[in-house]
């Protein structure tokens, strides 16, 4: 998790050194053999064992080095920056806990009312910083009282962290969940908001409803933002004192915002939008996803038809033959034989013809065709092309390929085409945050194949040797098609097993999925587990189960809806999982509650869906723990005559709950007898990151556990950077004549490691160039959005002043562009430059133009040496047309003074001999446009509220395109694209107010 914040400086604490931790130090033997306990009845087949090679022999030396080498990790650890950040940390803990023993004495009423007292403490002038520790401690007293859930010290350290804008790296299962509610607590007491980012709908709907009860506890506000939700209920939610989202979601609102027309469309808390975020997995939020820009849709491109004919035209093109294909970086290359197959049909005579271009299209149908695979890339699903991310195995319904390739995706699919996009990255400090207990996790060596075959049929025996023992099993893929894959393998040999995959089947099931994948006997089968932000707990999660047998008892009397099962059900493992065994006060109950809930639907002609039901029994789970039981049964017995469902479903849920405890406990005390939980990763991820994020799923909260990793020298990565494998084939070959048996061994995993350390090293260039990239149009991006918010926040006044700059601009850049201060008027273009100002002020000046001739105006500054004195306020040059006289007023007074001021000091116009009377010029047609602006609007009678809309629709109109032209061109057209904005913008509002019935329809909708 990290902070996005506009954040103040670290807030140090010196302290005492942390307790030292206590690493039990096991001198392990490094075979090949599983961390199962040795039974005779359990031993492996001879023909299993006989698979198994070795590259090189380890001594029992060897082993003694491998643990040494632990000791000396240590003593690095420990003169490491990291250790003295985290040591630092420890007086703030000290502090923390000092504070808990007062806080455990108020009564509930007492300890949320420190939330005013914290407010009022920091209107008098106190910091953050000074209530830091108390704020801590309440919220540890909070969390203890509402969710039965205590932080450890080092969960104090993680929050910290992250008030100090930092990210904390945390290990699986070290509470990340629960660290966030210290830090978004106590920033949210400034009143200006804290988002708290997650990776998906479901855990921002889970947190805030969960981490939400400590928070409304004390007193705060909880908003929610999901995927379907209305502007009025984004805003409501968005003005919350804390806000739970997901990454896209939050995205896409900043960008709507910086498209909105007024300010009814705005959502977010303008104009301070972001005043503190908590991000989620922020290494696949920032790193991972930001090389997909979130993309908005616009209008029908014109070239949208041209997508499905390149489709047909890469259908025809053969590789090798009529392209090349470079796999690293996912570009093709047509061949010569390839250019004039494709012109030949597209009958056109040149691919890169700029006004019949077909080359991009083509390419990218060709890209479509080689890199991006359905059901690995993505898949299908109501007519879309739904992107699924490689690391979370999750679909992205909000992300799209830009440049064209998802459109040429959907073409390849004949699915209907679509547009548009949009990047951000960002960068924060890591801090290492200790595990509150030692990991004990076994990481057994790599094995490497020469055959993606071998791997497969190996994965399958390891799998069918933990479930055999009875051990969890959880096997991470990376891709939908390999998941499959492996699970009919498993179906082959009758070996029972969950999928977790994209696929809405068995995305709907994710939480049930994950409750069981620690129960004995379970064999999990999962794309990457990175973001799936739920707990695997060894003997099953006794909450979720509890949930699941409620529902399974009540759901037939609450609905007649049958709920779905896949057609595959009879493969999942619940025949072998151990029956819960439910008490008979929790069978009583649940009958109680079936007859309530069969009778309130029929006499009172309730019906719900299936859906509805659903969510009946989680807001009465919801209600059961946030609500004593006591008070639970007072609800009960008070509404005993109108049949109070909700209450006595939550009675029953925690009942059951209680059963379901006793029997998770003692089946997590066998699996941990027996190793644990066993990972399985089929393939290295382009990142060592990703790989030890799934090993982290076993051995958490010093749990045992064992990982093992299985490479093919066939797998993606290896094809796809071009990675020289012979080496590799030839010392198994050396080794073995069966291809399919895996080798292990230093040698080898160094070798493998190297390469993928060369693909990080690939993505993190890319990375890199694109940050660099975006830093330069960052500035530039702001600048546009500060603009869009100062004409759609700001008031009349402000709004006003700025359009009046606006035309000054206008006025500064065609008079600069006509004139010469080191040459003789006579010989400036002052009839262009009369012309270019009518073009722009529609009819305002038609009264006046006939006065300003070129004649005329050269004649005027020709005598212009014969002023004496200027007068700023009431400004005309000789012998020419007075500007109407509106600047009246000493805000108006004061604008024309700051306008002569900048026309004097600025550097637009080179010095010369006529520059002081180009400064004159400049400030005489500029008075005169604005003046006459002015004059027709007071003419028009119109109120200031009214002048305001005109202006700021005017003003979103007048930037579209140049917008669009930035972001494509970027720096190079950024002073452009300013200076196009600004001559549109006074040229629609000078014509607007020159006849507004007659463009009224243009700019109000």
């Amino acid at each position: 998790m990290a902070t996005v914040p506009a954040l103040t400086q670290l807030h140090t604490v010196s302290s005492k050194p942390p307790p030292p931790q206590q690493y039990p130090l096991h001198f392990l033997k490094p075979t090949s053999s599983f961390p199962c306990p040795a039974s005779p009845s359990r031993s492996l087949p001879s023909s299993y064992n006989l698979r198994r090679r070795r590259l090189t022999p380890v001594s029992a030396v060897a082993s003694v080095k491998e643990n040494n080498g632990r000791v000396v990790r240590t003593w690095r650890d420990f003169a490491s920056l990291n250790y003295w950040v985290v040591r630092d940390y420890y007086r703030l803990v000290d502090a923390v806990n000092s504070h808990e023993p007062h806080m455990q004495r108020l009564t509930d009423d007492q300890l949320a009312a420190k939330t005013l007292e914290f407010r009022q403490r920091l209107g008098q002038g106190e910091t953050l910083a000074d209530i830091q520790s108390e704020a801590f401690a309440v919220v540890r007293e909070a969390a203890k009282r509402k969710l039965g859930m205590r932080h450890f010290d080092v969960q104090i350290i993680g929050g910290a962290v992250l008030h100090d804008g930092s990210i904390a790296e945390m290990k699986t299962g070290e509470g990340k969940t629960l660290v966030s509610t210290l830090a978004a607590y106590l920033n949210a007491l400034t009143g200006e908001g804290v988002h708290v980012v997650t990776v998906n709908d479901y855990l921002a709907q889970r947190d805030a409803e969960w981490m939400g009860r400590v928070h409304r506890f004390l007193g705060l506000s909880v908003g929610l933002i999901q995927k379907g939700m209305k502007s009025a209920e984004r805003r409501r939610n968005y003005q919350c004192d804390i806000t739970y989202t997901n990454n896209s979601e939050l995205g896409f609102d900043y960008l709507r915002d910086n498209l909105a027309g007024n300010s009814e469309h705005l959502v977010m808390r303008w104009p301070k939008p972001f005043h503190f975020a908590i991000v989620d997995e922020v290494d696949s939020v920032l790193i991972d996803e930001g090389r997909n820009p979130l993309l908005i849709s616009g209008e029908a491109s014109e070239d949208a038809a041209r997508y499905p004919v390149a489709a047909k035209v890469a259908d025809l093109l053969i590789q090798g033959v009529h392209y090349k294909v470079e796999l690293k970086d996912n570009s093709v290359e047509l061949t010569e034989e390839g250019i004039e197959l494709a012109e030949l049909a597209l009958e056109t005579n040149d691919l890169w013809d700029e006004k019949d271009p077909w080359a991009r299209f083509v390419m990218n149908a060709l890209k479509a065709k080689e890199f991006y695979r359905r059901d690995v890339q993505y898949i299908v699903r109501n007519g879309k092309a739904l992107i699924i991310n490689e690391l979370t195995g999750r679909v992205e319904e909000k992300r799209r390929w830009s440049e064209g390739i998802h459109q040429a995706v959907e073409a390849k699919e004949g699915l209907k085409i679509q547009e548009k996009e949009f990047l951000k990255m960002f960068h924060v400090p890591v801090v290492e945050v200790p595990t509150n207990l030692p990991n004990i996790r076994k990481d057994l060596p790599i094995q490497a194949f020469a055959t993606a075959r071998g791997k497969w049929q190996f994965a399958r025996e390891e799998v069918e040797y933990m479930f055999r023992h009875g051990r969890p099993v959880l096997v991470g893929t990376t891709s939908v098609k390999n998941s499959e894959h492996l699970s009919d393998l498993l179906k082959e040999w009758k070996i029972p097993h969950n999928v977790l995959n994209a696929r809405p089947k068995y995305a709907a099931r994710e939480a049930e999925i994950v409750a069981q994948a620690g129960r004995k006997y379970a064999v999990t089968i999962s794309t990457n587990m990175a973001g799936r932000g739920t707990d695997i707990i060894l003997g099953g999660n006794p909450k979720m189960l509890a949930k699941e047998i409620v529902e399974d008892s009540l759901l037939s009397f609450l609905t007649q809806e049958v709920p779905e099962l896949e057609a595959d059900r009879e493969m999942l493992p619940e025949k072998v999982l151990s029956k819960i065994k439910v008490g008979p006060s929790s069978l009583a109950l649940l009958a109680k509650t079936a007859l309530m809930a069969k009778y309130v639907r029929k006499s009172e002609g309730k019906y719900w869906t299936l859906k509805e039901a659903r969510s009946i029994i989680s807001e009465s789970v919801e209600i059961s723990q946030s609500t004593d039981i006591k008070e639970l049964q007072r609800l009960v017995n008070e509404q005993a005559e109108m049949y109070p469902l909700g209450p006595t479903i939550a009675i029953a849920y925690l009942e059951v709950l209680k059963d379901c405890e006793v029997h998770c406990f003692n089946e997590g005390a066998e699996v941990k007898r027996l190793g644990g939980l066993h990972v399985i990763g089929t393939s290295l991820h382009e990142s060592r990151r990703i790989d030890n994020q799934l090993r982290g799923r076993a051995g958490r909260q010093g749990d045992p556990g064992s990982t093992r990793f299985m490479v093919s020298l066939q797998d993606e990565m290896f094809q796809k950077f071009n990675f020289d494998t012979e080496w590799a084939v030839r010392l198994i070959s050396k080794i073995t004549n069966d291809e399919d048996i895996p080798i292990e061994g230093d040698a080898i995993v160094k070798q493998l490691l190297a390469l993928q350390i060369n693909a990080e090293k690939y993505f993190f260039g890319i990375r890199k160039s694109l940050v660099e990239f975006d830093e330069v149009l960052e500035v530039q991006r702001k600048h546009v959005y500060d603009l869009r918010q100062l004409m759609l926040m700001g008031d009349s006044e402000s709004c006003s002043q700025h359009i009046y700059q606006y035309m000054q601009a206008v006025v500064d850049e065609i008079v600069i562009a006509n004139v010469n201060p080191a040459k003789h008027p006579s010989t400036w273009s002052l009839n262009k430059l009369l012309e270019e100002l009518v073009s722009i002020s529609g009819k305002l000046l038609d009264g006046l133009s006939s006065g300003i001739t070129e004649e005329a105006l050269l004649d005027s500054l020709t005598h212009l040496d014969d002023m004496n004195s200027v007068d700023i306020n009431n400004f005309n040059l000789p012998n020419l047309p007075k500007p109407p006289n509106t600047f009246r007023g000493i805000h108006m007074k004061s604008a024309s003074l700051k306008s002569w001021l900048v026309i004097c000091s600025d550097d637009m116009a080179k010095n010369g001999r006529y520059r002081p009377a180009i400064s004159l010029l400049r400030k005489y047609l500029g008075d005169l446009l604005i003046a006459s602006y002015l004059d027709a609007i007071q003419e028009s009678g119109y109120d200031d509220a009214y002048v305001k809309e005109i202006e700021v629709n005017v003003r979103s109109f007048g930037h579209r395109n140049p917008l669009e032209e930035y972001k494509i061109d970027g720096c190079r057209f950024f002073i452009s694209m300013l200076s196009a904005t600004r001559r549109l913008t006074v040229e629609s509002l000078t014509r607007y107010w020159s006849s507004p019935l007659e463009t009224q329809e243009i700019y109000i909708s």
